[in-house]
């Protein structure tokens, strides 16, 4: 499996729209896809509720490999049942990109009403996206964007850089409301050829300098257990002290708090990144350096199935007044801490 089957997590929904479907979702959980749950349903009393015109839609993503990836695909799954008038047609991903676009291709002669996809890479997957949108299938592109915009109909992803804001915001907060003047911040980011994790390096700074603060030590690991592991104590072995690290994923996290526990490290706090269930509960628990996570939510394919439905309707959302589903939706990125996590705890996974 190549390094790019391991990209983006993050962020709760309750985006630009309000379209309802959010989830803090990701990574500090384990990597069994069984243990994820299910974002599902209509929103209630919306008007769209009642069944229309059938819609058939396609669907593609990644295998799960992780659990925030297992989320996105059973998320979609359970979407696409709650509704009557949808038929789901899922399609392997296979191993890389160009696998699931020999897989995408088939399902283009099938001509379903629209197609949801999640790329393993939005710049290899852009001509079929290209390709489907003339051949008049609908796409919605979801998390890993597709660069040109003739290839989507719709685009649903979450704002990494918005997640690194969070993350700084947090820290650089509670630092300064310590007394701190020049603390020793830790980052472990994901893999650092993908954009998306260089958005989140970028939103991370840009929110500490506005405390007059920086990073002292950065990381990449892979958004793995075992890289976060491994870098994580690289982390520390190349600081004695620290006041604050952000991990960039909790799935990566749950080898940097190993790490952590194993150098019996505790002088500082830490953020984590997506909002899993096991991150959630060790916030809630108060009893490690895990102090709060910022989200970024798989919910989004929950919306994705229901927004390809509405497009393939050809109705938008009720609570707007334009009459189709908008060209593009950025997710907010939420902050998790002992205070609210109660909130986003049944949404976790």
């Amino acid at each position: 499996m190549t390094q790019r089957n391991f990209v983006d997590r993050r962020k709760l929904l309750l985006g630009s729209v309000g379209i309802g479907a959010a989830a803090a979702l990701a990574a500090c959980t384990s990597n069994e896809p069984a243990t994820t749950a299910q974002t599902k349903g209509p929103a209630a009393g919306t008007g769209n509720d009642a069944p229309g015109k059938k819609v058939v839609i396609g669907f593609s993503a990644p295998a799960a490999d992780h659990g925030w990836i297992a989320a996105i695909t059973n998320n979609a799954k359970a979407q696409a049942a709650a509704y009557s008038d949808v038929e789901f047609k899922p399609v392997a991903a296979g191993a890389d990109a160009a696998a699931q676009r020999a897989a995408l291709a088939t399902l283009i002669s099938q001509k379903p009403d629209v197609i949801v996809l999640l790329p393993h890479d939005g710049k290899e997957l852009n001509s079929f996206g290209l390709e489907a949108m003339k051949a008049g299938i609908p796409v919605v592109n979801l998390d890993r964007a597709f660069p040109d915009a003739l290839a989507y109909r719709l685009q649903i992803k979450g704002d990494n850089y918005g997640m690194g804001v969070a993350a700084g915001h947090y820290i650089g907060g509670k630092l300064k409301a310590a007394g701190a003047t020049a603390p020793i911040i830790g980052e472990i980011a994901g893999l650092d050829f993908l954009e998306l994790t260089q958005e989140r390096s970028a939103g991370f700074k840009a929110a500490l300098a506005t405390y007059g603060f920086k990073v002292a030590n950065r990381r990449a690991a892979e958004f793995t257990a075992d890289s976060g592991q491994r870098e994580a104590t690289n982390l520390l072995q190349a600081l004695p002290k620290i006041d604050a690290i952000w991990n960039h994923d909790d799935d990566q996290g749950i080898g940097v708090l190993a790490a952590i526990n194993s150098a019996n490290r505790k002088e500082f706090f830490m953020v984590g990144g997506a909002g899993s269930k096991a991150a959630m509960d060790a916030i809630i628990a108060d009893n490690s350096v895990l102090k709060a996570t910022v989200t970024y939510s798989p919910s989004m394919a929950s919306s994705a199935i229901s927004l390809a439905r509405l497009i393939g309707q050809g109705r938008g959302l009720s609570d707007l007044v334009e009459l189709q589903v908008p060209k593009e939706i950025v997710l907010a990125s939420e902050t998790i801490t002992k205070e609210n996590a109660s909130k986003y705890l049944p949404l976790g996974f």
